[in-house]
């Protein structure tokens, strides 16, 4: 058995087939194939496996390419870059597959099968109904010439199947797993070519594999038990088999079972599987690179952020943890609220401007010219994990006085100070509220912190009731800075509105 360690230039190739939205394992799988390229100066080739007609959707396409490069995986080759092994489309390719599937044929190295639908489906039943090992039983490999001959005059629709050995083993190398032999006997005759003229996955990936120099194939360890097929195929033409790395399944956040393509509800907390989701919540690209990364191999187990061009440095495909793993969220959103605090607050402003637009039902432009923003943003900055976490923070500022719902009153109060008291509070800093110039945080604050003084009032105390009356919740951005981003009016039209509350619980 040869080293699976090649020594042609690296050229790897991401192939989704675009039958739905992308997956984060998927993503995983794109990221992989692409610090390897990067890694050793290789190509990094995108393709696209549309032959399961029925089930492309063009929209997951446009959906799977904008993810990739929302992470930042631009491909050298591809559907809308072009390269020297155009077109990277599989049903523009479709006469490729015939002619190689033809090569296959002459050399006896397939068949052509004629069994109907019907046909296949009364063989599976009656060997599940004797209890035999289901699969094809291979009756039109062995069909005499003239036999062959009689089908193909009464025009009758057939698939090509690969003539599998039925004796003696197959063995190919897998570079994080290593050397694996299977019994050819448990092997099927797969399609090759279907009866509409399109390939399956077995032919196609090969043939464009070989044409297109692929020389790793990473791809997910649910595509392990196909890795013998896919080596007689490519036996079959005489061709060298890529290096095959079949990367470790990722488990659901429960720990069982692979990771769905669905939301996942885990103790009452969902957990998102598709990357558009990902994005639509406000995880930062950086992040979710690091985050990525690091399911299946490590950078460094004492560094938790590093530089997307260090991963390129030190990624080592041979160096995968084949185990299955369940995605530490935890750790996602940990990264995440890293990255947020370490752009800009304008950066910042700009990537929620997208997100709150939707949330709010505000035009885009409308809030980007809203100064509410370039206040509350700096102020909300450390507190983020996710970008649609914002919301939660500064809604409020952009409701109007009669808009505030006091939920519980009870907030309304200062500390240590009854309605009675807490009504005087709010009287007394409206007051306060109508005079200072500039009204500005520390000008605000300082004012406050006289009055409460001379009121014999805790700063808390005297600060709570304004918190909760301008923002109906118990937690918020900064009083101060709050209530800059407001304006004055604004403030004093909630201070009476609070406080009007505080008298119908009195």
């Amino acid at each position: 058995m040869s080293n699976p360690i090649n020594t042609r230039p690296v050229r790897v190739r991401f192939a989704p087939s675009p039958t739905g939205e992308l997956h984060l394992g998927g993503l995983r799988t794109a990221l992989f194939d692409y610090l390897w390229a990067k890694h050793t100066g290789g190509t990094f080739i995108l393709r696209i496996e549309d032959t399961d007609q029925k089930r492309f959707d063009a929209k997951s396409l446009e959906s799977l390419m904008r993810g990739l490069r929302w992470l930042g995986l631009e491909w050298d080759e591809g559907p809308d870059v072009g390269g020297p092994h155009a077109p990277y489309i599989q049903t523009e390719r479709a006469a490729i597959y015939q002619q190689h599937a033809e090569m296959l044929l002459e050399k006896g190295a397939a068949y052509r099968c004629y069994c109907t639908a019907e046909r296949l489906t009364e063989m599976r039943e009656e060997q599940r109904r004797t209890k035999q090992t289901t699969g094809y039983d291979r009756r039109c490999r062995y069909l005499s010439p003239a036999e062959r001959a009689e089908r193909e005059a009464a025009g009758l629709p057939s698939v090509v199947r690969l003539a599998v050995p039925v004796e003696g083993k197959t063995t190919f190398i897998d570079l994080i797993r290593g050397e694996i032999t299977v019994d050819n006997r448990q092997l099927q005759d797969e399609v090759l070519l279907k009866s509409d003229g399109l390939p399956t996955y077995h032919l196609a990936a090969m043939v464009d594999d070989h044409l297109m120099e692929i020389s790793h194939v990473l791809r997910g360890e649910e595509w392990l038990s196909t890795a013998p097929i896919h080596k007689l195929v490519v036996e079959a033409f005489g061709w060298e088999l890529p290096v095959l790395a079949h990367l470790p399944v990722i488990l659901d956040p429960s720990g069982k079972g692979k990771m769905s393509k669905r939301k996942k509800v885990v103790e009452g907390k969902e957990y998102l599987a598709l990357v558009h989701e990902f994005i639509s919540a406000g995880y930062l690209p950086d992040a979710m690179f690091n985050f990525l990364t690091n399911v299946g191999w490590n950078y460094d187990p004492t560094v938790e952020i590093f530089e997307r061009e260090e991963a390129i440095e030190r990624f080592d495909i041979s160096q995968v943890n084949p185990k299955a793993a369940a995605l530490p969220y935890d750790k996602l959103d940990w990264l995440n609220g890293q990255y947020i605090r370490q752009i800009t607050p304008a950066a910042l402003k700009a990537q929620l401007i997208p997100i709150l637009s939707k949330q709010l039902k505000i035009p885009a432009a409308k809030l980007q010219a809203d100064n509410r923003l370039d206040i509350l943003v700096p102020q909300i900055q450390e507190r983020l994990k996710r970008l649609d976490e914002a919301v939660e923070w500064i809604d409020w500022a952009f409701k109007d006085a009669d808009e505030i719902v006091y939920d519980d009153p009870s907030l309304l109060l200062g500390r240590k100070l009854d309605a009675a008291q807490s009504i005087a509070v709010l009287a007394d800093g409206a007051a306060v509220l109508r005079t200072i110039e500039p009204f500005l945080p520390d000008d605000i604050q300082a004012a406050f912190r006289e009055r409460a003084a001379a009121l014999g009032i805790s700063a808390g105390g005297y600060f709570g009731p304004f918190r909760a009356a301008i923002s109906g919740k118990k937690v918020s951005p900064p009083l101060f800075e709050s209530m800059q981003a407001l304006g004055r009016d604004e403030v004093l039209r909630r201070v009476a509105w609070g406080g009007e509350a505080l008298e119908k619980m009195g």
